[in-house]
């Protein structure tokens, strides 16, 4: 008979254990969404762990430092209660992956879309190809996500400038409940970056870090 090792047994077992509390942890994870079309998906890279480790701080909330990534037509959408999607260029959704993340957001999901400059014409017939009933509204500036624990009594901020034009924030409203935020001229993304990419001040970083705390903070307390 083979003799069993028990120290090695054991070391694997507490192992195993420490792994398990790790994850546990956590209470959530969010997750960048990957889509088709040639954009840049993956941009602004640092952007989500910093906002991430500003929300966990700040607003008490328990969410994994590490950001997922997750494919729109994927049934993986499912796991996480918040969908961050960025970038530059062109965005293309079949219509299975229309269809899945419809039922994703009406199921209780909830997608937030920062157009980082030249985004604007192409997601915006994907947000209609996802909802055709329905139409993107301007959120008033007194809207709640506003009046989080950060109050913004002008409503989202203008991060960086590029067209000349004010910061925009739509949303998709489902049976009363926001699931869909598109922040337009504002790039959140690129203030929730780490400081050296842009050069962005200080005060300007904490304004768009702010906002997306009372985002995080709003998608988890409705």
């Amino acid at each position: 008979m083979r003799k069993i090792n028990y120290k090695l047994l054991l070391f694997s077992v507490l192992m195993l254990l420490n792994v398990h509390l790790v994850f546990a942890q956590y209470s959530y994870q969010i997750a960048v969404l990957k889509y088709r079309g040639g954009g840049d998906w993956y941009a602004n890279p640092t952007s989500l762990p910093n906002l991430i480790k500003f929300c966990n701080q700040n607003v008490q909330t328990n969410i994994n430092p590490n950001p997922s990534t997750v494919e729109v037509g994927s049934a993986d959408i499912f796991n996480y209660p918040f969908l961050h999607m960025t970038g530059h260029g062109n965005v293309v959704f079949s219509d299975q992956e229309a269809n899945n993340l419809r039922n994703y957001l009406i199921g209780g999901g909830f997608l937030h879309i920062d157009d980082n400059y030249g985004m604007d014409k192409y997601v915006r017939p994907q947000i209609k190809k996802i909802f055709p009933d329905i139409d993107l509204v301007e959120l008033p500036i007194n809207h709640p996500i506003y009046q989080q624990k950060f109050k913004l009594p002008n409503g989202l901020p203008k991060i960086h400038e590029h067209d000349g034009k004010p910061p925009q924030g739509f949303g998709i409203i489902y049976n009363g409940r926001l699931v869909l935020y598109y922040t337009y001229e504002a790039d959140l993304g690129n203030g929730w970056e780490d400081a050296i990419i842009h050069g962005d001040s200080e005060e300007t970083r904490l304004k768009a870090l702010r906002m997306g705390a009372n985002l995080i903070q709003y998608v988890f307390t409705q």
